[in-house]
């Protein structure tokens, strides 16, 4: 089975093992999902942009801007730290603002679907 990360030049003598990324930016992404839900109200938005960057029908310009838009989102060092109630996640806001706008035509309906039950279980789908 072809990998959503092959065409994307994830190198994994630096990055680790494609698992290791893959369950690496699940779990950073619902930890990051759970503390911003309250001031961002596009998560559902987010969500279904992570699922439209794994998958593989999705050009790789697409893929790549929108997995970095979410590696900002989720790592702990940015131009605001997030634990700055009200502000902490506006700079993370308008980069997946501007990602969402770029990618929102190649988001798909399985991908909001997908989306949706992520927000409900609060669990990621592969």
């Amino acid at each position: 089975m072809k990998s959503p990360f092959d065409d994307i030049d994830f190198d994994p003598e630096i990055l680790g093992p494609e698992e290791e990324q893959r369950r690496s930016l699940r779990e950073k992404l619902l930890r990051t999902t759970r503390k911003a839900a309250r001031q961002m109200p596009f998560m559902e938005d987010v969500v279904a942009g992570y699922y439209c960057a794994l998958d593989p029908a999705t050009p790789t310009k697409i893929r790549a801007a929108a997995l970095a838009a979410l590696a900002y989102f989720v790592l702990p060092i940015d131009v605001i730290p997030d634990f700055l109630l009200g502000v902490g996640f506006g700079d993370d806001a308008a980069i997946l603002m501007t990602t969402i706008s770029m990618i929102r035509s190649h988001i798909r309906p399985e991908h909001i679907d997908a989306a949706r039950e992520t927000l409900e279980t609060g669990e990621l789908k592969d």
